[in-house]
């Protein structure tokens, strides 16, 4: 007997401001960051029983050491949620927190489950590099050519985008400086405080003279990574990356981070049970595969299969957030969609505001909800590239 299939809703969205590696959350855990923005978005909704809630799915993209043993289930612990919520963690790289939301809604649009929490988390300052801390490769990638690009750096992809797309070194700096600008100009506005939920941090050191253990607090409260005085003429500067004669720099590139975000979704009969006023509406997802050595311009294929799935054309789109891997691979999708300017990022993107892998689907998604409502429009999306060639997209209707 088949189900019909019912709408899922954003009724709260939260996040922790993103810091920079080694920065302001650099000696923060990763589970105590996913804790806290699960704390923090249910108490956003507390009409309902956290007992109610039938799963709690979060993105990781590197599930080992401090952010390993099935993060979600211990951050949902140390949340305080009771032991009969279950939690799973799933990683899909760069697209996992944004997947985390879509299994969510799904959940909830067969029927399953009334309120689900989806969430990301990710600590890039306690992973050693950014494949890991063991990389392991198969070496069968190496054994036949086609396959040579799952093993490549994501950097060069970006050089292999730029060239096959023609994105000039001056275009990319220019779209990194204004991805900084923009950011900058919204912390000043004070248009992140409605997503961001304050975390109090704590750190100890030794004092040699004393022989005491000082203990320094602060709360973290805006992104770390905007930088006001970044100008054309210093990105200039900069020396390529991942090649001798290539365009794709640190300054143009996402920035490493850390950070968490969580999700709450419910059904209609919760929504009229609990009296919740829902931000938004989840409108469909899309996830498409590319080749891996232009692993970039995945949006590409999982864009019009995200807006088809949601009903929608790509006009109706009042707001975009196109996560910021390179500025070469975010110009080539805007330059091959013909996506308007106007409406990606307007807030800023990955290479100001940062790029904690796993947990900035659902960052994004906190991002997008907040800002459809303020902004009076209807339809956003969240889109990104993914590693070894795939991308993913996500459609949301504000109410």
């Amino acid at each position: 007997m088949s189900k019909q299939i019912q709408e899922a809703y954003i009724v709260a969205a939260t996040r922790l401001p993103v810091g920079r590696r080694k920065g302001m959350l650099g000696h923060v855990r990763p589970d105590d960051m996913l804790a806290h923005a699960i704390r923090a978005v249910m108490a956003r909704a507390p009409s309902i029983d956290p007992a109610l809630v039938g799963d709690v799915i979060v993105g990781c993209a590197m599930p080992e050491a401090e952010q390993g043993m099935n993060v979600a289930r211990v951050g949902l612990l140390l949340a305080g949620l009771p032991n009969s919520v279950p939690g799973v963690t799933i990683n899909r790289f760069c697209a996992s927190g944004l997947q985390a939301v879509a299994m969510a809604a799904d959940r909830i649009r067969l029927g399953e489950a009334d309120a689900m929490i989806a969430a990301g988390t990710e600590t890039m300052s306690l992973m050693n590099q950014i494949m890991g801390n063991k990389v392991a490769l198969n070496p069968a990638i190496f054994e036949k050519e086609e396959n040579y690009a799952i093993g490549f750096g994501m950097g060069i992809t970006a050089e292999k985008v730029a060239a096959q797309w023609r994105i000039s070194r001056d275009d990319q700096d220019a779209f990194a400086v204004a991805s900084h600008q923009k950011a900058c100009a919204a912390i000043a506005a004070g248009h992140f405080k409605a997503e961001i939920s304050p975390y109090a941090v704590q750190t100890r050191h030794p004092d040699l003279r004393s022989g005491e253990v000082v203990v320094n607090r602060f709360l973290a409260e805006n992104d770390e990574g905007p930088r006001p005085d970044s100008r054309i003429e210093g990105l200039a500067r900069l020396r390529p990356v991942f090649a001798a004669r290539g365009t794709v720099t640190a300054g143009n590139s996402s920035q490493m981070s850390d950070g968490a975000a969580a999700v709450l979704l419910v059904s209609e009969a919760f929504l009229k049970r609990f009296n919740l006023a829902p931000l938004a509406r989840f409108a469909g997802f899309s996830v498409a595969g590319v080749a891996p050595e232009i692993m970039g311009i995945g949006p590409l294929e999982a864009i019009p299969r995200a807006l088809k799935q949601a009903g929608i054309r790509q006009d109706a789109l009042g707001w975009i957030e196109l996560n910021e891997a390179f500025a070469a691979q975010a110009l080539a999708v805007i330059r091959t969609l013909d996506l308007d300017p106007a409406k990606v990022n307007p807030l800023g993107g990955a290479i100001a505001l940062g790029h904690p892998l796993g947990a900035t689907g659902t960052i994004r998604t906190a991002t997008l909800v907040h800002g459809l409502r303020r902004t009076g429009q209807r339809y956003g999306m969240v889109s990104m590239c993914i590693g070894t060639g795939m991308g993913a997209a996500g459609v949301f209707e504000a109410l």
